[in-house]
């Protein structure tokens, strides 16, 4: 029963993190590889108030929260002046960047040594140790994001950012601030981002720089890619069919030495099949292109 409801606390973060990405891609039409930076500094964050401060968990998700957002807003003014493959290419030196930061401050993070230890989450004097007990977590928090992204995508500001999506030269021309309407959308998506990672600290107890790579950024836009984008469906979707594929493998009895290089295969493959037949993805509304 403790690895169903692992596999399903997994399927909360990344849906989370498909969310996030989805309001960028599939909203604002801005194609980011820096998802896992964000999702990895909220982790920090949380992580080491928790420690060094002796902070409840709930207490770190604000700056957890306000310290990506912020973050984001430092990286995205500069990086949206860019167009098209040079925002991607944006994206992907914050992603490096983070990451090496992550892996070489040693005195802060511990770098690959990583940070063990980390206490779990306390609710009124609960303590959120057991499986079940996160995923009932988790799924608060899933939950709440599946609500925020819903409002969010049927307020004037999601038909404004479609609208922008579509074709930014009308938008400007019926005096929509199309820069700033970007800006906000990459300052919300990194904030989202920040609290699945925390909520992943706190599930895992230990972080280290690789659960944070160019790879699993990667693996966040495969499940949109896969799932869909533009809707609320597509990110949903896309998280259960990513998560589920390497736990389908374990009962293959793959040797693990081939096992990862597999999921790879696999990954790529969907990848360059959705594009080829589907670049909308299973359930979405908008082909990025």
């Amino acid at each position: 029963m403790n690895y169903i409801l692992h596999i399903l606390i997994m399927i909360e973060i990344y849906l989370i993190l498909g969310l996030s990405l989805n309001l960028l891609m599939g909203y604002g039409g801005l194609f980011s590889l820096a998802q896992a930076a964000f999702y990895g500094v909220g982790a920090y964050i949380s992580a080491l108030m928790m420690i060094n401060l002796g902070m409840n968990f709930f207490f770190t998700l604000p700056f957890a929260i306000l310290g990506c957002m912020l973050l984001a807003l430092i990286v995205a003014l500069p990086s949206l002046r860019l167009k098209g493959d040079y925002f991607m290419l944006a994206t992907l030196s914050f992603q490096t960047l983070v990451f090496t930061i992550l892996y070489n401050w040693i005195p802060v993070t511990r770098g690959p040594y990583g940070i063990p230890g980390i206490p779990s989450p306390v609710l009124f004097g609960f303590k959120i140790s057991e499986v079940w007990q996160f995923f009932l977590l988790g799924l608060v928090f899933t939950a709440a994001a599946v609500y925020v992204f819903k409002k969010l995508y049927h307020s004037p500001y999601g038909r404004a950012l479609k609208a922008i999506r579509d074709d930014e030269l009308l938008a400007v021309s019926l005096g929509k601030n199309t820069t700033q309407f970007k800006v906000t959308a990459f300052v919300i998506s990194g904030g989202i981002a920040a609290l699945a990672g925390a909520l992943f600290a706190a599930y895992v107890s230990y972080i280290d720089p690789t659960s944070f790579t160019l790879d699993e950024s990667i693996f966040i836009v495969t499940i949109i890619v896969v799932g869909g984008t533009g809707n609320l469906k597509g990110p949903i979707i896309g998280a259960f069919i990513i998560l589920i594929i390497p736990e389908i493998l374990r009962f293959l009895n793959i040797p693990d030495t081939m096992a990862p290089n597999i999921r790879q295969i696999i990954y790529g493959a969907l990848i360059v099949l959705m594009m080829r037949l589907r670049p909308q993805g299973l359930l979405g509304d908008y082909r990025f292109e």
